[in-house]
């Protein structure tokens, strides 16, 4: 039996300066996501649209999406399989590329997790679930861009243990 779940959100622009998109130039980027019941997030175009370089705009949401999306899928697989991660970071990267007219697609998007488990005989597996975990990731299902994963998996030290 399927489920199926949706997500609703709500966009508003922020970038009326006066004369609407009367020019290129003469717009804003900003905008306002809203969520019903969540804080609401401010973002804009990337620096090289004309945007605000001090708010987050699509493309750092897109690779935080799929970053995000990747480490609780991880996590929850981690969980019944019995591996116990103690920490887990990402620096995940998006490769876009723009041809002579601006139209653009990202080419990869590429997961570095660093990932410290507990217990050292479960090294292999908790390597092994980076696999699985981006087969089961929503976000990475729906996406035609390749993501790639280098997943780091490291043993939590005894001085690491003690504090």
């Amino acid at each position: 039996m399927s489920k199926t779940h949706e997500y609703t959100t709500r966009l508003e622009w922020n970038g009326n300066l006066g004369t609407g998109t009367s020019t290129y130039a003469g717009y804003g980027r900003d905008y306002t996501v809203a969520v019903h019941g969540k804080p609401d997030m401010r973002g804009s175009a990337d620096p090289m649209f004309r945007g605000n370089p001090a708010l987050n705009n699509p493309e750092d949401l897109f690779v935080a999406s799929i970053s995000a999306c990747h480490m609780l899928t991880y996590l929850a697989l981690c969980a019944r399989k019995g591996v116990s991660v103690v920490a887990y970071e990402d620096n995940a990267k998006g490769m876009l590329v723009l041809d002579a007219d601006w139209n653009g697609k990202f080419q990869q998007v590429i997961l570095n997790p660093v990932v410290t488990i507990a217990d050292g005989e479960k090294q292999s597996a908790a390597i092994d679930l980076h696999e699985e975990a981006h087969k089961a990731c929503f976000v990475a299902a729906s996406c035609s861009v390749p993501i790639h994963h280098a997943a780091t998996v490291r043993v939590r030290s005894e001085t690491e243990s003690q504090q």
